[in-house]
Order: structure tokens, then C-alpha cells, then sequence
């Protein structure tokens, strides 16, 4: 194999890549080495274990989460069907364009009743994307029927990402998302 320099960036979105796919469990660190073209000491360069890469690929997707598609409900400048068109889009092309579904939603199943630095991190994610989408709704809605529904977009854009990667279809997944923009 050959050798080559990488960054922790390329280090975890390989390992992003392989945990959605193959799970956390499934994957080890010669795994991680073999997808970056590195031998397996090379990844210890720059993480510690498979632990710490794990959690940092949580928090990467979180930030890109909280930059990308959360931002939207912050912005002053759209209106609320925009912001929610526009959070919806992101979404979109996240998950219609990343084999393997949900990082976080798969970890919270497989391991986040082990290991509670990332059912933190996960925790975290889930419920900075209810906020967003709260805030979003609540000015039709008030905040409690807004957190209730924004509760219940998440556990359906969730389910529809499982069943999206178990059946091969989109079709299901896109239209909760427009159910979720017609709310406004």
C-alpha cells in the first residue's frame, strides 16, 4: 500500500463514509487506514483511537449541520417559508447524495446506549435540529405545538432516511419533506 500524507478532515470523512455503511462496530481502524491509502499506524498521527474518531465525525457533521442547514432558521432576511424551503433543500442534498443515511441517526441506534460521549454529541444534533425547525414554525404555530411538530419532522425525516437506504427509493423520503414545508 502506499504511503501518502492526509489530513483529519480526509481521516474522518472516510470514517464517516465507512460507519454509515458498515457501522461503527463493523469498521476498524485497518479499515479507516485502507479507505485513506495509509498504513494503520499513520491514522494514530492524528487521533488517538477509533473512539475519538468516531466522536469527532459526529461533531463534524453536527457542525456541518449547524452551518449549513440550521443556519437557515437564524436568518432574519427570509421569511419563515423560505428559511423552511431552503432547510428542507439542504437536507435534501445531504441525504440524497451520502450512501449509508444518517451517521448520527444510524450511531444512535448501534452505540449510543454504550457510550455516552456520543449519545451526547447525537442528543445534541437531534435536538439543535428541532430548535431550528421550531423557531421556523413557531410563529404560526406558538412554541409548544412548533416543538411538538418540530419533534415530529425529525422522527419522520429519520424514518424515511432508514427506509430510503433500506429500499433503495427516495420517493417516501422527498415527500416528507414536502409535508414538512406545507406546515407553512
Amino acid at each position: 500500500m502506499a504511503i501518502k500524507k492526509t489530513s483529519r478532515e480526509e481521516i474522518l470523512k472516510h470514517s464517516i463514509k465507512l460507519f454509515k455503511i458498515h457501522g461503527y462496530y463493523n469498521t476498524s481502524m485497518a479499515n479507516i487506514a485502507e479507505a485513506c491509502g495509509l498504513i494503520k499506524g499513520s491514522i494514530y498521527h492524528h487521533f488517538k483511537s477509533k473512539e475519538e474518531i468516531g466522536l469527532e465525525s459526529l461533531k463534524y457533521i453536527h457542525n456541518y449541520f449547524i452551518k449549513e442547514i440550521y443556519s437557515f432558521a437564524y436568518q432574519d432576511n427570509l421569511s419563515d417559508k423560505e428559511k423552511l424551503r431552503l432547510f428542507i433543500q439542504k437536507t435534501d442534498n445531504y441525504f440524497l447524495n451520502s450512501e449509508g443515511g444518517c451517521l448520527l441517526g444510524n450511531l444512535a441506534l448501534e452505540i449510543s446506549s454504550d457510550n455516552l460521549l456520543f449519545k451526547d454529541e447525537i442528543r445534541a444534533y437531534f435536538d439543535n435540529w428541532e430548535k431550528a425547525l421550531m423557531l421556523i414554525l413557531e410563529d404560526k404555530y406558538g412554541e409548544d405545538e412548533a416543538l411538538e411538530l418540530a419533534q415530529e419532522c425529525v422522527a419522520m425525516t429519520q424514518g424515511s432516511i432508514m427506509m430510503m437506504t433500506l429500499y433503495g427509493s427516495s420517493e417516501n423520503y422527498l415527500k416528507v419533506g414536502q409535508n414538512i414545508i406545507e406546515l407553512l
